[in-house]
């Protein structure tokens, strides 16, 4: 089997969340952009189709050519395991901003500290410090 790689369809702002996310978890970077050139489906420029890493997690993103109906959901979201106080801390403040939160950073029975959001691009995300 081919290994299995979550891809975002953003509305025109896949290489702003790409730079946000890369920017903001270590060992992060965009692997490869391709964008729309004149009189193809897309407004030119935007993202065609990208790949990024995010710590060693290969994502796929677009910038979708077509109008959808649809965005992201919190059903299906990024769950990262921090490591520290201060990188929990951190991420929450940073991908909460301008986003929803849906469980704010506190303690639960099955987590010492966790949050449960969606940034400002509509992505969700579970925050959890690794016991």
């Amino acid at each position: 089997m081919q290994k299995v790689t979550m891809f975002l369809m953003f509305d025109g702002k896949a290489e702003e969340a790409m730079n946000f996310y890369t920017s903001l978890i270590g060992g992060s970077k965009i692997l490869s952009i391709t964008r729309y050139g004149p009189n193809e489906a897309g407004a030119e420029g935007t993202v065609k189709h990208a790949t990024f890493s995010l710590n060693g997690q290969e994502l796929m993103c677009i910038d979708s050519s077509t109008r959808h109906e649809f965005t992201f959901t919190p059903a299906m979201s990024l769950y990262v395991n921090c490591e520290t106080e201060a990188e929990i801390d951190h991420l929450f403040e940073k991908l909460s901003h301008a986003g929803q939160v849906f469980m704010p950073l506190d303690r639960y029975p099955f987590s010492n500290k966790l949050a449960w959001i969606a940034d400002k691009f509509g992505v969700s995300w579970q925050l959890n410090l690794a016991s």
